[in-house]
């Protein structure tokens, strides 16, 4: 059961979030790796209403069950790209935080593979699904009825 509905967000909350979501859309980032990137911060925070919604927007974008699976393991498969790996590790870094300083392996493992502006995109994707998920979480939102819009 939800504790707090869809009505009962103040008026702007989720428009405003959206607007960061249409921010880092328009960088240079692929939709794919943002959503594996979502998909994996909802797993870490258990957020089984983004769980829900980012497995089934990576299915929409051609994503294999096999890489769907094994996200939760990615370090263990060989499944993922240097790429992505990168990606990873940063969200693994930056959702469920330490005291300690970014590692600097963190940092120097995505220069080959990103841009210090894609760096600074894929931060904000990492914090903004951290905020949605903790939203998600006290909202008590259902699983399961997310629907992937399609796009003319």
């Amino acid at each position: 059961m939800e504790r707090i509905s869809y009505h009962d967000i103040p008026e702007g909350m989720f428009e405003n979030l959206m607007a960061v979501e249409n921010y880092i859309g328009n960088s240079s980032l692929e939709i794919k790796l943002l959503e594996l990137i979502r998909l994996r911060v909802a797993q870490k925070n258990g957020c089984a209403y983004c769980v829900d919604m980012h497995h089934k927007e990576l299915r929409h974008l051609g994503e294999t069950d096999l890489r769907l699976s094994s996200l939760c393991v990615w370090k263990e498969t060989p499944y993922f790209t240097d790429k992505e790996i990168a990606a990873l590790r940063l969200t693994d870094a930056l959702t469920k935080l330490s005291r300690d300083p970014l590692r600097e392996e963190v940092f120097e493992g995505l220069l080959p593979h990103f841009s210090k502006e894609e760096i600074c995109f894929l931060t904000l994707a990492i914090a903004q699904i951290n905020a949605w998920t903790r939203l998600m979480k006290t909202f008590n939102f259902s699983p399961g009825n997310y629907r992937v819009k399609e796009f003319a």
